[in-house]
């Protein structure tokens, strides 16, 4: 085969890569949301402990990361002060274990279709809050694109046949501190040059939010657990439960790192919409067509904002480009002047 041939079996092997590890991250995503909602569902399960659930989660993955950073030595832990600690990766602690206790909350009340439904407020939250802590600028044309996200959300809602205002509150409230924990990474770690891949965030931010959820725990579920004499804990369900947990960590730790986070977040449209049909037709949830037409418009609002985030992305990158060619014409120009000036001066020391 010529080495146009080679190229081309290149290629298609980097292709097909990347769409395994797309489908190996919507297959870990989907199984982690299916399974939650069975173990919290009282109609399926029925094990309505979400903070327990959660530190279980917590509990089970900062184990196997330390094993995974300190004994496999896998990746590197990041070189950081016990100040950097304090200020930066417990506040994002706090905000990540009350976004996982508020979203595994909701799973009890709300069906798997409508839950994705409102996760579509994601980017109007992200860019609301970016917008209160100046760490994005105000843009009229991006915010109609949000408040028509919103109202698209708004008409799923309406549309919801089990409509039920607790589970709508507290997934709304998982949406607004995963939001504001996804815009604190960028101004509190980010901003210092501070990267954590899934691993290493587990690694130092699951002990925190076992911590924090430890408080709730003690004086919302503990009681209920300890009066429970019925209740056995299923090594094999919980087992399982948190392995694919931990496993769908590192499937985002190969799927950013081996295409980009665009990939990741296109692959989650493609997974909403399977988990929107698997929700209707396998778990036999009711989805109206008035369901389908608000989430629809809400996902022409993140598709096109998407649109947007990926043409800044290239114009940045084009910008970039533009730039260090100018740097190294203008270093070129330079070493020939000097080279110029030195042979002028040779002549006239001759």
């Amino acid at each position: 085969m010529g080495k146009g041939g080679a190229l081309s079996d290149g290629v298609i092997k980097k292709i097909l890569l990347s769409y395994t590890y797309v489908a190996i991250w919507i297959f870990l995503s989907f199984t982690v949301i299916v399974y939650n909602k069975y173990i919290l569902d009282k109609k399926m399960y029925n094990w309505p402990f979400p903070i327990t659930l959660t530190m279980i989660h917590m509990a089970f993955c900062s184990s196997l990361a330390v094993i995974l950073i300190k004994v496999f030595k896998i990746v590197e832990p990041v070189s950081m002060s016990r100040e950097t600690y304090i200020r930066s990766v417990v506040p994002i602690g706090a905000l990540y274990s009350l976004s996982l206790w508020l979203s595994n909350s909701a799973y009890i009340y709300l069906s798997v279709s409508f839950i994705q439904m409102l996760k579509a407020l994601m980017p109007v939250a992200v860019y609301s809050i970016g917008v209160l802590l100046k760490k994005e600028s105000f843009k009229s044309e991006t915010m109609t694109n949000m408040l028509s996200i919103s109202f698209g959300v708004a008409i799923a809602a309406y549309g919801e046949a089990k409509f039920d205002t607790w589970g709508v509150m507290l997934q709304l409230g998982a949406v607004a501190f995963e939001a504001t924990r996804l815009v604190l990474i960028q101004i509190l770690l980010t901003s210092k040059g501070i990267n954590l891949n899934p691993i290493t965030s587990l690694y130092y931010v699951a002990p925190c939010c076992l911590v924090f959820l430890f408080f709730p725990w003690i004086f919302v579920e503990l009681p209920i657990l300890k009066e429970s004499s019925s209740f056995h804990f299923d090594f094999v369900i919980f087992g399982t439960n948190s392995v694919c947990a931990f496993a769908l960590n590192l499937a985002v730790f190969l799927l950013v790192g081996k295409t980009s986070a665009l990939t990741m977040n296109v692959a989650g449209v493609v997974k909403d919409w399977l988990l929107i049909a698997f929700s209707w037709s396998v778990i036999k949830d009711t989805v109206t067509p008035l369901n389908l037409f608000g989430y629809g418009l809400a996902f022409l609002g993140v598709a096109y904002y998407n649109h947007c985030k990926l043409q800044a992305l290239k114009a940045k990158d084009a910008q970039k480009k533009v730039q260090q060619s100018d740097e190294e014409a203008a270093g070129k120009l330079l070493e020939e002047r000097e080279s110029e000036a030195a042979a002028k001066r040779d002549e006239t020391e001759d």
